[in-house]
């Protein structure tokens, strides 16, 4: 069993001979031709996971004859070798997208190193979902993930209302584009908005648009986000901290289809999907009456829950090896990462969830000494994480209450309700993942009644699918 096949397209004996020789000895390997007809006969009778070609050869330009090589093996690698060592050389090996160019001579230690990772890199791709051809942003396979799959596959033949819930760094926007890019609205526009980034006093404007002289400072007119995503998607992140008077717009503008720009007389329809995404509990909010009621059932028609990364630990290596392809592709060293570097990784905590794994990937890729991340690696870069010294039930209890608090901060008078109720979900979903998503056995692991649980369930936006243990 070989590392890797290799085709090597070059016409100088000498140089050719030496690299067969080189990569030969590191296990790969490497068939040899000499022009660019003998390497398109070659490519159709079998695949390589790398290509090394020379740019001048015995029958025209290697770099120029490329286009037909990227049509039938799109993922194939191809490493250029040249003895024209100019800048317009090395720019049209870039706009190939070559894995990498080798100007003559080279250090052939290092030509070897490249095909390495060139290879690497293909293996490791075709065994990652990322890279079996969906093209979609979510990455992985785990019975947590494949519940919010099954969730976003129910609404892409429909407009229906989408609330995308879960922690901050989950991914909730990859939903969203997820669910514009399967949907028949994956033509028109995809506009997102974060809300809280907004100041309140410009919010309005900013989703409806103004009319010139509306306020001080609107010299022009302006188009507000619904008209930019007219046809198309507009997702409304953080909307759980939308100022009360944007609410009641965005209410009237959900409910009637059209809208109308600050200072303006004239109401425009727009042909718009709505998807909204919180990290807040929304629950105590309408309570203690920051978030209107209304709104949040015309929100919450499909409710989809983003779970976070402890509780989708499987996934955690594909998406280590998914972002050290991304970091590679934005210009950051080519990196793969051992399978016990993956297992030290889902020891961690990740209270920042897939972001924060996203940025700890970045940095282990610039700053890696190795092509190949393992344990010494991460605990070097990023350090050793080590469990709470007290770990009893109580102690575990009022550290997450201590969390919560510091995190969050209720209304006063509101504080007993919003408590409850971050606690109350995480303990019914605790119950439903203990018995499969069963209802009527998770009420009774509560000791509540099956309607009580199944009203919670709906005001807490709990999808009791997504528990559901496969057949």
């Amino acid at each position: 069993m070989t590392n890797g096949d290799i085709l090597l397209v070059e016409d100088d004996k000498s140089i050719a001979t030496v690299i067969m020789a080189a990569l030969e000895d590191e296990g790969f390997s490497v068939a040899n031709c000499e022009s660019i007809e003998a390497r398109d006969r070659l490519l159709s009778q079998g695949s390589y996971d790398a290509m090394l070609t020379d740019v001048m050869l015995t029958d025209g330009d290697g770099i120029a004859a490329l286009p037909k090589v990227r049509e039938q093996h799109p993922t194939m690698p191809v490493i250029v070798l040249s003895a024209q060592n100019t800048l317009d050389t090395a720019v049209r090996a870039s706009e190939t997208q070559a894995f990498e160019y080798f100007p003559k001579p080279f250090d052939l230690d290092e030509l070897v190193k490249a095909v390495r990772q060139a290879v690497g890199q293909r293996q490791e791709a075709d065994t990652s979902p990322a890279a079996e051809g969906d093209g979609m942003p979510l990455v992985g396979r785990s019975p947590a993930m494949q519940g919010v799959y099954r969730m976003i596959t129910r609404v892409l033949r429909n407009d229906l209302t989408v609330l995308v819930t879960g922690e901050s760094g989950t991914g909730k926007e990859l939903v969203a584009e997820a669910i514009h890019q399967l949907g028949a609205r994956k033509s028109g526009p995809f506009v997102a908005v974060n809300t809280a980034a907004i100041p309140s006093e410009l919010i309005e404007s900013e989703l409806f648009g103004h009319e010139k002289g509306a306020f001080t400072g609107a010299t022009n007119q302006a188009i507000g986000k619904f008209e930019q995503a007219n046809g198309g998607t507009l997702f409304l992140d953080e909307i759980g901290d939308m100022p009360a008077e944007a609410q009641t717009r965005l209410l009237r503008a959900l409910q009637s289809g059209r809208i109308r720009r600050v200072g303006g007389r004239q109401e425009i329809a727009v042909d718009v999907r709505i998807i909204a995404a919180t990290n807040r509990d929304l629950a105590p909010m309408i309570a203690a009456g920051t978030f209107r009621e209304d709104l949040f059932y015309r929100l919450n028609v499909v409710p989809i829950e983003v779970p976070p990364l402890r509780e989708r630990n499987e996934d955690i290596g594909v998406l280590a090896s998914h972002f050290l392809h991304l970091a590679s592709e934005e210009g950051l060293p080519r990196r793969s990462i051992s399978d016990e570097a993956k297992v030290m990784l889902r020891e961690r905590k990740w209270r920042g969830n897939v972001r924060e794994l996203r940025n700890v990937m970045y940095r282990l890729a610039l700053m890696s000494r190795k092509d190949v991340i393992d344990p010494g690696t991460i605990e070097e870069v990023i350090g050793s994480e080590k469990a709470a010294s007290d770990s009893s039930p109580e102690t575990a209890f009022g550290h997450a209450l201590e969390q919560w608090l510091t995190a969050n901060s209720p209304p006063s008078g509101a504080l007993y309700h919003s408590a409850l109720a971050a606690f109350e979900k995480p303990l019914i979903e605790h119950a439903l993942g203990k018995t499969g998503g069963n209802q009527l056995r998770a009420a009774g692991l509560l000791g509540i009644n099956r309607n009580t649980l199944r009203k919670r369930l709906g005001e807490l936006a709990i999808d009791p699918d997504r528990f559901a243990r496969p057949l």
